[in-house]
């Protein structure tokens, strides 16, 4: 798989714009997988609704083997007379899974996943990556050998990505030290900028390396200090974890006498490259906060209903001015349809009202949600993509005009029944960094990447 030889000109029936469709939209590729401002080059016709696709803010890529295998109920409390299923007993199974992956597990399960995202219509994915070191805490002979699976599962599915390698050195509020389950996940603050430091050599236009915080109640302030203080930290995206949980509000409060985004407002200077991750439970000053800061909220609707996290106050952000972009996290659902129309389907049973997201008159679901997470997502991967414009990497998805679920749609009608109308996947063809890497629907090398992913979870179960 390579770049487009050359200079390539395409024109599609309609391509999405910042501002809206735009008929007959006319778009040039580089050598360099950059779109272009002027077309000299033959044009070929896609005949079909095009759209940059869509950045996938917040993947822990080992999760996708474990999707469907933490739906059972959970022993009983005995002093509450009733099972104890959460956030905080799913981890546990989580664990234990982890605590089986290896770099060669993780690549082929990576793999098959970024091949699953190109296929629903990401083209970007910010991998929230904390499988540092080997199962029992000790270091990989090659300590970044985590991390270089990922990458190499990427550059293999034709993905672009931003690795946020995490910081994770306490096990809770109190400074507790990290359980025999969490300590491959452990770094201090010097052996974490020797990582960030080894894998910013292997940055190109497919690749981005930011920082990424596990949580409060798992970065001592000192720390986070540490980190966000130095060079390594100027001009690349910070993600954080924070407020996903109710315990963890009331933990950050009993320990820290402030809620957690008011205690990290208060601590650092939150601006337009941070990502604050779920932000679910949040007080109308820390919504307002959030928003004014610029940074982006990154929404997992699939994963946080999974979990029972709660909802975010998606009304009162958008009406603030907030920027917003959607991840897959678990990966219990890979596909932006469904994260976004998620997002607005919690507001509806919320509220007992349609329409949330579109706060104006005649404004369209739709449009307003996919705008929103191409401009957040965008942000937080800190990759010129999100656009159809001059020197932004060419990732666009070309949907499916021959499915009846878009039969009779115009521009006024496209988005909302591509989000609204089913579940029958629409995206036809991608276009990743001036690659083809779909084509009628089939991925360039599905087939034996799927092989060796089913291999490995059989592996995986074996061992269980």
């Amino acid at each position: 798989m390579s770049h487009l030889a050359g200079i390539h000109g395409f024109r599609a029936t309609q391509l999405w714009q910042p501002g809206g469709w735009q008929a007959g939209g006319t778009f040039g590729v580089g050598a360099d997988g950059r779109l272009l401002a002027a077309v000299a080059a033959p044009v070929e016709s896609l005949d079909t609704w095009v759209l940059p696709g869509m950045p996938n803010l917040h993947s822990h890529a080992f999760q996708r083997a474990m999707a469907g295998l933490a739906e059972r109920r959970g022993v009983p409390d005995r002093a509450a007379q009733q099972p104890d299923d959460n956030f905080w007993s799913w981890r546990e199974t989580m664990y234990a899974f982890a605590a089986a992956i290896g770099p060669d597990e993780l690549k082929a399960i990576a793999a098959q996943l970024y091949v699953e995202m190109l296929k629903a219509g990401y083209t970007q994915v910010c991998e929230f990556h904390y499988l540092h070191q080997q199962p029992d805490g000790t270091p990989y002979a090659q300590p970044e050998a985590m991390s270089l699976a990922l990458i190499a599962a990427a550059r293999e599915a034709g993905i672009a990505l931003t690795l946020l390698p995490v910081l994770y050195i306490s096990g809770g509020f109190d400074g507790r030290a990290l359980t025999a389950r969490q300590r491959r996940f452990g770094h201090d603050v010097d052996g974490y900028l020797r990582l960030l430091e080894s894998l910013r050599r292997h940055e190109n236009d497919d690749l981005r390396v930011g920082i990424a915080l596990h949580s409060l109640r798992a970065v001592p302030e000192q720390a986070m200090h540490a980190v966000l203080a130095g060079d390594a930290a100027k001009n690349c995206p910070i993600h954080i974890h924070v407020a996903e949980q109710i315990g963890e509000v009331q933990d950050c409060l009993a320990t820290r006498g402030a809620r957690p985004v008011e205690w990290l407002f208060d601590h650092a200077e939150v601006d337009r490259r941070w990502c604050l991750v779920h932000a679910t439970h949040l007080t109308t000053d820390e919504t307002a906060l959030l928003a004014r800061s610029g940074a982006v909220a990154g929404l997992c609707p699939s994963t946080e209903a999974n979990l029972g996290d709660g909802l975010f106050s998606l009304a009162e952000y958008l009406d603030a001015g907030g920027a917003l972009g959607i991840g897959s996290d678990s990966h219990i659902s890979i596909s932006p349809v469904e994260e976004l129309r998620w997002l607005e389907y919690g507001q509806r049973l919320q509220t007992r009202h349609r329409n949330i997201a579109a706060r104006a008159q005649d404004a369209s679901v739709g449009e307003t949600l996919w705008r929103a997470a191409l401009r957040g997502g965008a942000q937080a991967s800190g990759m010129p993509i999100g656009e159809a414009r001059a020197g932004a990497r060419a990732d666009l998805i070309v949907l499916d005009e021959t499915s009846p679920l878009l039969a009779a749609r115009d521009a006024r009608s496209l988005l909302d029944s591509f989000l609204f109308a089913g579940n029958t996947p629409l995206v036809r063809d991608v276009l990743c960094g001036g690659r083809w890497v779909v084509r009628d629907f089939r991925h360039h090398d599905e087939a034996r990447i799927a092989a060796r992913y089913r291999q490995t979870v059989q592996q995986l179960a074996r061992r269980a």
